[in-house]
């Protein structure tokens, strides 16, 4: 099913925050070895333990390539004990793992005859970065094309990493991926502004300047700013000022500080140290404990094997009091250059 001469929020749809109920969370099973040169295999008992916490909540849909990958898929799902009952798998083949960004959105209406729809943004791999991208690029439409749901096609480059959402009618973004040239050339702010709120259902866009060193996305909200009510946001600062991140989030740290909401309020901000850096190869990775993922039951954390993952934890912690607050080691996974929200996309229960 299509859907192309209106837009959502004319329609009355909006896109959830990520705490409220789902119905299951999306994952594309990680395939792709020069994401993780030389190290693939050495993520899949992660993975798979991230899986089994999703499943103790909602259910988990996974797209594979073929019965070979499901199979293989299962071996590791099987080995970290996870609930089979609640894991789905879709013959919707992928280039890359990162279904945060090629994933489905998925916007609701609860008073509408068809309660949820999917927008399918274009995707280009982070400004072409990593073609070939046509198979991550039709995911959304395949997916709504199996559930019999209306697919909104905006037709400019967009991530779900790029964008956090406070369930109050707000998106926060960044400047330095979203009016990136190699996404949208063709648009001026306002207009990016203006096709965010009318496909996303929201009122309102704040903007910080900058993501942290080592992210390939040219900046994605997701490693540095996370709203955890309407009117908090986790953001992720350094304290050494010899390090190069530091500036760059001290700025976004001042930004954040004068933005306001649509009914005046100033945000509740709540720091969250940065990782030590991770260095693998002589490559700065973008390790970051903001690259959280919510679902029903827990939230699944980033750690990095340093000292700053149990005060990380902790803070994240007190932000979720109804949800259990779980680390898993990420080392290997962020040499993908993406952790646990960067891996999945959730689908909002109607």
């Amino acid at each position: 099913m299509s859907q192309t001469n209106t837009n959502p929020a004319i329609a009355g749809y909006s896109f959830p925050p990520e705490w409220s109920k789902h119905e299951a969370t999306w994952l594309s099973w990680p395939h792709k070895e020069e994401s993780w040169p030389g190290k693939i295999d050495s993520i899949y008992p992660k993975y798979a333990e991230f899986i089994k916490y999703l499943a103790l909540s909602e259910k988990v849909r996974i797209n594979v390539r073929n019965q070979e990958m499901k199979d293989f898929a299962l071996k590791f799902i099987e080995e970290a004990g996870a609930d089979f009952s609640k894991v789905e798998f879709y013959f919707n083949p992928t280039n890359d793992a990162w279904c945060r960004d090629h994933g489905p959105a998925f916007l609701i209406n609860e008073n509408a005859e068809q309660a949820k729809v999917i927008v399918d943004w274009g995707f280009n791999a982070w400004g072409g970065k990593y073609p070939p991208f046509d198979l991550d690029d039709v995911v959304p439409t395949k997916i709504g094309s199996y559930f019999n749901i209306p697919v909104f096609y905006p037709e400019i480059i967009m991530e779900g990493g790029s964008v956090e959402f406070n369930g109050a009618g707000t998106i926060l973004t960044s400047k330095s991926c979203l009016l990136n040239k190699n996404r949208n050339p063709h648009l001026n702010q306002q207009q990016v502004e203006q096709y965010l709120m009318d496909f996303y259902g929201q009122k309102q866009v704040l903007w910080v300047s900058d993501g942290i060193v080592g992210d390939d996305t040219d900046g994605h909200i997701d490693d540095t700013v996370r709203f955890v009510n309407h009117n908090t946001v986790l953001t992720v600062v350094e304290d050494n000022p010899e390090d190069e991140n530091y500036e760059l989030l001290q700025t976004n740290l001042r930004e954040l500080k004068e933005m306001r909401l649509i009914n005046g309020e100033p945000l509740n901000i709540i720091e969250l140290p940065m990782p030590d850096a991770v260095i693998f190869e002589d490559t700065r990775l973008p390790a970051s404990y903001a690259n959280f993922y919510i679902s029903n039951g827990h939230v699944i954390v980033p750690t990095y094997r340093c000292s700053k993952d149990k005060i990380a934890l902790e803070i994240i912690a007190k932000c979720f009091p109804t949800r259990e607050t779980v680390g898993i080691d990420s080392t290997d996974i962020i040499w993908g250059l993406g952790s646990f929200h960067c891996l999945s996309q959730q689908e909002p229960a109607v």
